[in-house]
């Protein structure tokens, strides 16, 4: 049997393929410790303890293949949680985290709040535990997708409910009363744009969720802007992670759709990724 050095170099340098050095580490790091159930304190105290872990050949070949790491672990770490993930769901990141934190920030104590495509449910059941008092909903068209959010969602012991709809229809007939908060962060990336991605996400994350024609890149958020308009209440506010190169385009189109108090916010990279309006 392999000691713990020794699969990660296994590890390392699979990675290390496909990714700098650092990152490839991480990676090799991430995925020992999810598939070995030891702690990198284990890996560095104890690096010559034997450690078993299955499918080790495949997991290199996915590795080289470009497969994202949180597909190969089954996890994605966000806020303090550690939320399934599949192919059938984005990967959160920490941008989105910032806007889990900004809605916080601005909801009352026992808001409705309406999340809008929730992939993994990670905006919708980090709201909710933040806000412990809050009513959240979560709304997503894909059975896949909210088969792994509703887990997660019973994990963590969400106040969540989960609802099938589609983002491009008028969802607001699914629902029989108002909300404070509509929050979302729909598929915004232009087609033209899949060359500028690494494989690891246009190859395997869910294109549903990511790419949207060249010709409307701001079909989604125009829909779930006219329709929550019906959903929100008066000041009641509307929040979306946006696209860097859409950003005034996407305040021209909030005001034309009626919203007041348009702001954007930049995330930790000091990119203009978040928005948030307000109903006039």
């Amino acid at each position: 049997m392999a000691t713990r050095r020794e699969v990660l170099n296994i590890l390392w340098r699979a990675a290390s393929n496909c990714y700098e050095d650092v990152e490839a580490r991480q990676i090799a790091e991430m995925i020992l410790m999810a598939k070995g159930n030891i702690s990198r304190n284990d890996i560095i105290v104890e690096p010559n303890m034997a450690v078993e872990i299955e499918d080790l050949d495949s997991i290199v070949e996915q590795i080289k293949a470009w497969t994202p790491v949180q597909y190969i672990i089954g996890c994605a770490d966000f806020l303090d949680m550690q939320l399934e993930v599949s192919d059938a769901v984005l990967i959160p990141r920490p941008e989105t985290e910032e806007l889990v934190m900004w809605v916080r920030d601005e909801a009352p104590s026992d808001a409705r709040i309406l999340d809008v495509g929730t992939g993994s449910g990670c905006i919708a059941i980090g709201l909710s535990r933040e806000l412990k008092d809050a009513k959240v909903f979560a709304m997503d068209i894909s059975d896949s997708a909210l088969a792994v959010a509703r887990r997660n969602g019973a994990r963590y012991a969400s106040n969540v409910e989960f609802i099938k709809g589609d983002a491009l229809a008028d969802f607001g007939a699914i629902f029989d009363e108002q909300f404070d908060i509509v929050v979302s962060n729909p598929p915004y990336i232009p087609s033209r744009d899949k060359a500028l991605m690494r494989s690891n996400v246009v190859d395997y994350e869910p294109h549903i969720a990511l790419f949207v024609p060249d010709d409307d890149p701001l079909l989604f958020y125009r829909a779930i802007a006219r329709t929550s308009l019906k959903l929100l209440k008066a000041k009641g506010m509307l929040f979306f992670e946006i696209y860097e190169s859409l950003v005034d385009e996407m305040c021209e189109m909030l005001r034309h759709e009626g919203y007041v108090d348009v702001v954007v916010r930049d995330d930790f990279r000091g990119k203009p990724r978040m928005i948030c309006a307000r109903v006039g």
